[in-house]
């Protein structure tokens, strides 16, 4: 998966099954069943069909409320750490195939920009860093509410981005959808900057950072209406 967030992951909607066991906190506390895709093949050879859109969309919200939900509810470090590292575990393709098809102005459609804002830095560290440098200048309120310290090296940005996401399960989730599109915010102004430095000597490159400059600006602006919807209690 590259570093533009905001692309749709192609192919059809996935079809999700559940296993049969449970992930738990060392406290025993439970988490959310792992979600699996079941192919064609496992579906008949269980007797079931697939699902039509409405189950996928139902399954994708439910998901969404109840990772959100266990880890608000737990107050636990370990359950935080835990949902946070779910890529790490599941792979970001199958969190892809849970949630990115729903709205981006949506909790599902939030949490997969949150998860792969987090494994775009934690694959590309020392890219986000270059980027975000760039940004800074333009985009002072934005890089204040990011909450990055200057120099913004590689490992405070992935820092950050664990923290960011921490903020959903352990403290005020809009404003961790805040902090996040702020990020955004401050990416995208240094893809546009990098992208007007390299425009001679590679316009090809540079009409691949102006893109995906628009792409992360919009996911910015994606988040930050998420984080009003959550405040008036119509995130769903």
């Amino acid at each position: 998966m590259d570093g533009a967030i905001a692309e749709a992951v192609t192919g059809d909607l996935p079809r999700v099954g559940w296993d049969t066991v449970s992930m738990s906190s060392d406290s025993g506390r439970a988490l959310p069943r792992r979600p699996v895709l079941a192919s064609s093949d496992w579906i008949e050879a269980h007797g079931g069909s697939r699902p039509g859109p409405a189950e996928v969309t139902e399954v994708a919200h439910q998901t969404a409320a109840i990772i959100v939900g266990t880890g608000r509810a737990a107050h636990d470090p370990d359950v935080t750490v835990r949902l946070v590292q779910i890529v790490d575990d599941l792979g970001l393709s199958t969190v892809a195939d849970l949630w990115s098809a729903r709205p981006a102005r949506s909790l599902p459609g939030a949490l997969w920009r949150l998860y792969a804002l987090r494994e775009w830095v934690r694959r590309a560290p020392v890219q986000a860093s270059r980027e975000y440098a760039a940004g800074i200048r333009f985009t002072d309120v934005a890089h204040v509410v990011a909450g990055i310290a200057e120099p913004p090296r590689p490992e405070e940005l992935q820092r950050v981005a664990d923290q960011i996401l921490a903020g959903v399960f352990d403290g005020d989730l809009a404003v961790a959808l805040e902090r996040a599109s702020a990020f955004c915010t401050v990416i995208a102004a240094g893809r546009a900057e990098l992208a007007h430095d390299t425009d001679v000597a590679d316009p090809e490159g540079a009409s691949g950072l102006t893109r995906t400059a628009s792409a992360m600006l919009t996911t910015g602006e994606d988040l930050r209406a998420c984080a009003a919807l959550w405040r008036s209690g119509d995130l769903d």
